[in-house]
């Protein structure tokens, strides 16, 4: 089973409402007619806004839009509810208090068993920081690091051109050793991994960038991805 992540540093609907070109994109690696599509909006706190602003952007789409809210559970089997979904879409917000709340919940481990069994998951800032080993957050308050999931190894930080202390701050934790080596992704832009391996990187807006950012004899090395601009 083919097993997809798509990992956002900004943009899809909730930062470019007018360009869902990013969103498409994600909708398409379902290979369904009409995908259905869940949003978790957890690192939110289930902010109804960003709920609302959802489905205003996906019922323009072809598909079948949902969400899951930990707050008011739409069903008492979230396996059974998530195992049915073609494409999970978790939502930015606070890193820390969106693993906090799947592990108490389980969802950590139901949403690695969709993954493995050909959901496509995906997601923007906290919601692509998730997926990896680990990530740089400002969730509880400096940018700093923070333990994640780990179904991608390495690290990831989103907001590298949109957020001034982002790229410093990744360049620093990995200096220190704070961090792994990892991905970066500019807003607009997406890294798809297909089986563990980055198969492409895409983008919303021209000159939207990614980077492979590591260190290499005692300094930090950034190696741009190649880009496919979705205009």
């Amino acid at each position: 089973m083919m097993k997809q992540i798509i990992a956002m540093g900004g943009g899809g609907f909730s930062m470019e409402p007018d360009n869902l070109s990013l969103d498409q994109y994600i909708l398409n690696q379902s290979k369904r007619e009409q995908p259905r599509i869940c949003f978790l909006p957890t690192a939110s706190g289930d902010s109804q806004n960003y709920i609302q602003r959802f489905y205003h952007a996906f019922q323009t789409l072809d598909c079948v839009p949902s969400h899951l809210s930990l707050f008011k559970p739409p069903s008492s089997d979230l396996a059974s509810f998530v195992m049915e979904m073609d494409v999970i879409y978790v939502g930015g917000g606070n890193t820390r208090n969106l693993l906090v709340l799947w592990k108490e919940w389980g969802l950590d481990h139901i949403l690695r068993e969709a993954w493995k069994n050909g959901v496509v998951v995906a997601g923007i800032s906290a919601g692509a920081i998730c997926w990896f080993e680990e990530g740089v957050t400002d969730s509880a308050g400096p940018l700093t690091s923070l333990k994640s999931l780990g179904f991608l190894q390495g690290s990831f930080c989103p907001h590298y051109d949109g957020e001034k202390d982002r790229r410093p701050a990744y360049h620093q934790l990995i200096s220190n050793k704070f961090l792994c080596s990892g991905y970066a992704a500019d807003d607009g832009a997406a890294l798809h991994f297909i089986n563990d391996q980055l198969f492409q990187t895409v983008s919303s807006r021209s000159g939207a960038k990614a980077y492979r950012v590591m260190m290499a004899e005692h300094e930090i090395a950034e190696i741009p991805l190649p880009v496919k601009y979705l205009g």
